[in-house]
């Protein structure tokens, strides 16, 4: 199983949100054409465009929405975790009667 690290990441979302992005572009180019070559009035070929474009352009704004969630949770994980290591530091640095005052222990 191949190991990923957080540094790849990033680069894989970028390069799934360029591929979703061209993927549905190309998608209502397609339907655009199929659409402007099998109806005849310009109301028809709105109505088609408008109901594809409705449902990618969901489905664009929902994989962005949730790739901005993830990496807003890692960025929070981060902070967490740099926090903890800091506390464990100062923690161990001090006597341990200062320790249990502070953690209203008896020793």
């Amino acid at each position: 199983m191949p190991e990923t690290n957080a540094k790849s990441q990033p680069n894989d979302r970028a390069k799934y949100g360029f591929y979703l992005v061209v993927i549905g572009l190309v998608v209502i180019l397609v339907v655009f054409v199929v659409a402007v070559w099998k109806y005849t009035t310009a109301n028809d070929v709105v109505t088609v465009i408008g109901s594809v474009t409705g449902v990618i352009g969901t489905i664009v704004g929902a994989f962005f929405g949730v790739q901005v969630g993830a990496a807003g949770k890692e960025k929070a994980e981060a902070a967490r975790k740099d926090a903890e290591e800091k506390a464990l530091k100062l923690a161990s640095a001090l006597q341990p009667e200062v320790a249990a005052k502070i953690l209203g222990m008896q020793l």
